[in-house]
């Protein structure tokens, strides 16, 4: 796989550093875990849905985190006191712990767990001081203010 150097967008730009590190271990991430398996779906314009096949899992094996813009979902069963002898075991059993990198805004609403499928709602809510507004336009000979100042004109 190709490297990217991205020393020069670091030297150019600022308040970008927490993507360009995402990007950074997104293109370097060597072997990304393929369990369990997942979805992620749009189920309307600013809310997602994950959902992961967490099969023979309970709620009290599971546990969702989430810290800054990551969310953390942990599987980790409990030991049983009778093993069984397996002649073929194709079910996984194994802990895993699976992350995924939310965008500014996106906020954990929900989770269920059901048929062996672990549904994790988000929902990004833009503050209202990022969501655009119009701007009135002036109109006649009023003098404008800029910087503090006030301006006349010619």
């Amino acid at each position: 796989m190709r490297q990217f150097d991205l020393a020069p967008l670091y030297r150019s730009t600022v308040g970008f550093d927490r993507l360009f590190s995402a990007l950074d271990q997104f293109v370097t991430s060597d072997a990304a875990p393929t369990y369990p398996p997942y979805n992620i779906e749009r189920t309307a314009e600013n809310a997602y849905r994950i959902t992961l096949a967490v099969a023979g899992f309970t709620d009290q094996d599971l546990s969702i985190e989430t810290r800054e813009n990551a969310l953390t979902v942990k599987g980790e069963r409990k030991a049983e006191a009778k093993q069984a002898e397996f002649l073929h075991q194709g079910i996984a059993a194994r802990g895993f712990e699976r992350r995924f990198q939310l965008a500014d805004h996106v906020q954990v609403t929900g989770a269920v767990l059901e048929n062996g499928l672990l549904h994790v709602d988000l929902v990004r809510e833009i503050p209202e001081a990022k969501k655009p507004r119009q701007i009135q336009i002036a109109s006649g000979s009023r003098p404008h203010s800029i910087e503090g100042s006030v301006q006349q004109a010619a």
